[in-house]
C-alpha cells in the first residue's frame, strides 16, 4: 500500500488503519479516529496538525464510519492545496457519503478484507509455536522486500481473525518492522519477532 492521499472504503476500519500503519516506513504518522461520525471540530483539529512544520512526510489518517458534509467541506481546501510533505488518507465505510468534491480530488478505492488472495502458507488464525517455527524456517532466505509483504499479510490476518488482542504496541512493532527491514535488519529476525509478538497477544 502506498501512503499517498486517498480515500479508502472498507467495512473494517480498524483493519484498514492497521494496514496503513504496517505500510509505514520513515513517515510521521497522525491518526484522528472517531467511532461514529467525523465532525467539523475534528476537521479543524486535522487542519491544525497539517500545518505543523515537518521535514519528513507526515501521513494524516482520518477515520470514521461517516464524515459529515460540513467536515468534508472544511477539509476540501487543505486537500486541494496540502501543506508541504503532507498526505491525507480518509478511511470510511460508505463511498456514497463521500462528497463529489472530495472524490474529484482524491482517488477512491475499496480496502479488501480478503486476506486469502495472497497465501504465504500460514494460517494466522491458528498460529501456534510449532507453525511459527516451521514458517520461520521456510523463510530463512526471504529478502527484505518479500518480508514486507509477509509482515503485511500477518498484520491483516491477525486483525481480521479477531483472535488477537491487538494493542498500540503491537501495531507499532509491525510498523517498526518495515523500518528495520529498510535499515538492513535480517528479515528472518524481524519475522521471528513479529510471530512471537502475535503468539503473546493471542486470545486464550
Amino acid at each position: 500500500m502506498k501512503l499517498v492521499s486517498q480515500v479508502l472504503i472498507t467495512s473494517n476500519i480498524e483493519a484498514a488503519i492497521a494496514a496503513v500503519e504496517a505500510a509505514k516506513t520513515s513517515e510521521c504518522f497522525v491518526k484522528i479516529v472517531k467511532e461514529e461520525t467525523f465532525l467539523v471540530e475534528d476537521a479543524k483539529f486535522a487542519i491544525e496538525k497539517a500545518y505543523l512544520a515537518s521535514e519528513e512526510t507526515t501521513v494524516i489518517v482520518l477515520a470514521a464510519k461517516l464524515f459529515s458534509p460540513i467536515a468534508q467541506n472544511k477539509l476540501l481546501k487543505i486537500i486541494e492545496e496540502p501543506p508541504e510533505n503532507k498526505e491525507f488518507i480518509l478511511i470510511t465505510s460508505s463511498k456514497a457519503t463521500v462528497l463529489d468534491t472530495i472524490r474529484s480530488r482524491l482517488p477512491v478505492s475499496a480496502f479488501s478484507t480478503d486476506v486469502q488472495k495472497e497465501d504465504f502458507g500460514l494460517e494466522v488464525r491458528q498460529l501456534s509455536l510449532a507453525s511459527a517455527y516451521e514458517f520461520t524456517q521456510a523463510h530463512q532466505q526471504t529478502d527484505a522486500k518479500e518480508m514486507k509483504r509477509v509482515a503485511e499479510y500477518l498484520a491483516k490476518g491477525a486483525m481480521y481473525s479477531d483472535r488477537y488482542d491487538i494493542d498500540e504496541k503491537t501495531l507499532k512493532l509491525f510498523s517498526d518492522a518495515f523500518i528495520a527491514l529498510d535499515m538492513g535488519s535480517p528479515p528472518v529476525f524481524v519475522l521471528n519477532a513479529l510471530l512471537l509478538k502475535l503468539l503473546a497477544r493471542k486470545k486464550r
